[in-house]
């Protein structure tokens, strides 16, 4: 192609849809993406190749489908590829994978992905939960040491929902009553000083002791010590529990006491509200898929598309648990 002829041609492109422009570089790079994809999935099923149906490792090769290795188990007959059993079975536009899993961790909306990858924002969406769903996993078994505990309010969402149990309000809006209230949902965040970090979706409302046995003892070691604000469910459940608790009064002016604060919880939560605040609004049951994307953001276990697409197909080898 000669120069002038580059030009225009560098002039029109500029002028197309953002769908044209994703096709017109698609049509550049060729199969590649799709290739690196494929070649990604196949590496992580060959690490425990086996029958989703029966466990068997017995397999033989089956042909290929959808660019996939098909695989045939011996022992019941049961054909399957290196998707099947993992939560992006049947999904299509594999080239376009490894670009989404960037948009995640670039935090990028579902509206603004959607233009980026050329795709319709349905996609984009069933996309989002159906990668968060494993790699939210992600988690500490066990907390050690000092461990903070703190609460946070966002309001309840029913974003999306065919029907909704209460009148209808403007995405990110507010609640009809001043203060924390039945409107609110309550997340509990424990967080101990190497880092580690779980949250736990309790309810509507204000958070109980109830509640706090039920999500604490199976996460923390029994040598903790956990330091709470003034919040009476916190005294009441370390007492109960038997674990070693003091809190700090907030209320009054008193932050520290020796080596007892909240600061590290309540930073996380300052960083959790403020990336939540783009998306105007959580679909309540969602929330927990947000909680753990942020977590893998927070934690920066997760640094690459390639890391984050293993991670969706159960492969963890980066993760050190506790």
């Amino acid at each position: 192609m000669l120069s002038a002829e580059w030009t225009i041609f560098i002039a029109q492109f500029a002028s197309l849809s953002a769908r044209q422009r994703q096709a017109g570089i698609a049509l550049l790079r060729g199969n590649a993406p799709q290739q690196a994809t494929i070649a990604l999935i196949e590496d992580v099923a060959r690490q425990r190749l086996a029958c989703p149906a029966c466990h068997s490792a017995h397999v033989h090769r089956h042909g290929h489908a959808h660019g996939l290795q098909r695989y045939r188990c011996v022992p019941c007959g049961r054909t399957f590829n290196a998707l099947t059993g993992t939560p992006l079975a049947r999904l299509r536009h594999k080239a376009q994978w490894l670009e989404y899993a960037d948009c995640l961790l670039d935090s990028v909306s579902v509206r603004r992905a959607a233009s980026r990858l050329g795709l319709h924002r349905n996609t984009t969406f069933r996309w989002r939960h159906r990668f968060l769903s494993l790699a939210k996993t992600d988690r500490p078994h066990c907390l050690h040491g000092i461990a903070e505990a703190d609460e946070l309010y966002v309001l309840e969402s029913q974003k999306g929902a065919r029907t909704m149990t209460r009148p209808a309000r403007r995405r990110g809006g507010r609640a009809t009553l001043r203060g924390m209230s039945h409107e609110h949902v309550c997340i509990l965040v424990a967080r101990d000083r190497t880092g580690q970090t779980l949250d736990f979706v309790t309810g509507m409302g204000a958070l109980t002791k109830a509640q706090l046995h039920r999500c604490l003892p199976p996460v923390m070691d029994q040598d903790v010590l956990l330091v709470t604000d003034g919040h009476a469910a916190y005294a009441a459940f370390a007492r109960e529990a038997g674990i070693s608790h003091q809190a700090v009064n907030l209320r009054a002016g008193m932050r520290v006491r020796g080596a007892a604060h909240v600061q590290n919880v309540n930073a996380y939560h300052s960083r959790l509200r403020q990336w939540l605040r783009p998306f105007h609004g959580v679909a309540t049951r969602y929330l927990h898929h947000y909680l753990g994307w942020r977590w893998i953001l927070d934690a920066r276990r997760i640094r690459s598309p390639e890391s984050l697409l293993k991670a969706t197909l159960g492969d963890f080898p980066h993760l050190t648990r506790t």
